[in-house]
């Protein structure tokens, strides 16, 4: 008797939950909000705009042209022939070039070159690069988390794992199989964590493979190249392309009201205009907590 009450509860429940699903299909449910309103566009006033204009003049595409290397380019590829070479240089001033042109000559002459990097994702950019340029047959991959063609006359790796051949090849009794080695973001060597890596790494490299250090932050060029000479026992030929970067950082704050706002005013000060938005945002987040 208790089961049999029990059974016309269930069926009484399921008839609802029925009845409540074919109701649900035929209401027409509105719509729900916008997660965020939209905020309407403020107008610009003439001097945002005027600053806006000036944040954005001369951005496109250049007209194409033929390249031509700068003389500090030219000067290492040159140097590279008999001597390591460090060279510091604004980022976008052309040194992968360098690189990329000693590259290509010691593949032609059926020689190995290593090109290293800090970051696996920089790791992976340049090996894309790389593949397309050279053909993807001359090209591995070596990082912590990518193994690929590693019998390639040009590997790509972090330097970490350039090291880690280093030492695997002396307690093999065997060279590393490279004549040249790129060393990428060279200014590694004073990170107190990673540091040691690229003081091993241009320690151990065997005289006869030859480097070529690349940097845009070193501000001691020629002490850095003194301690690579007596560590090595050759020559560094030192090229500091000093200057302002070929390609122009601006920056910029894109408001919540779709305006852009120069990050730096005329006088390169901060711009006070972006405090407004903050106040703004404090004010909500204000209210969101009472």
């Amino acid at each position: 008797m208790a089961r049999s009450r029990k059974d016309k509860r269930s069926n009484r429940e399921n008839a609802r939950s029925n009845t409540n699903r074919r109701k649900e299909r035929k209401v027409k449910r509105e719509l729900a909000e916008k997660s965020s309103a939209k905020n309407d566009s403020a107008k610009f006033s003439s001097a945002q705009l005027k600053s806006v204009e000036r944040l954005l003049q001369g951005i496109g595409t250049p007209e194409p042209r033929p390249f031509v290397p700068d003389a500090f380019q030219t000067e290492a590829l040159e140097a590279i022939e008999f001597e390591d070479v460090l060279v510091t240089a604004p980022t976008g001033s052309g040194k992968t070039w360098i690189a990329r042109e000693e590259i290509r000559r010691l593949l032609e002459q059926g020689k190995r070159a290593w090109y290293t990097t800090p970051l696996k994702a920089l790791t992976n950019s340049k090996y894309t690069e790389f593949s397309a340029e050279f053909g993807a047959e001359n090209v591995g991959i070596l990082t912590g988390d990518r193994k690929e063609n590693y019998d390639a006359p040009l590997i790509v790796g972090t330097t970490e794992i350039y090291r880690n051949q280093l030492f695997d090849s002396l307690r093999q009794g065997e060279q590393v199989k490279a004549d040249f080695v790129i060393l990428d973001e060279a200014h590694y060597l004073a990170d107190e964590e990673r540091g040691h890596v690229w003081e091993e790494a241009i320690i151990l490299s065997p005289p006869r493979i030859r480097l070529l250090l690349l940097s845009a932050t070193v501000g001691n060029a020629d002490e850095f190249a003194r301690w690579i000479e007596e560590v090595r026992g050759g020559k560094v030929h030192v090229i500091n392309r000093a200057g302002s970067r070929p390609v122009e950082l601006r920056a910029a704050f894109l408001a919540p009201n779709q305006q852009l706002f120069p990050l730096f005013d005329e006088n390169g000060k901060f711009n006070r205009a972006i405090e407004q938005f903050a106040q703004e945002e404090n004010r909500f987040e204000r209210r969101r907590h009472r």
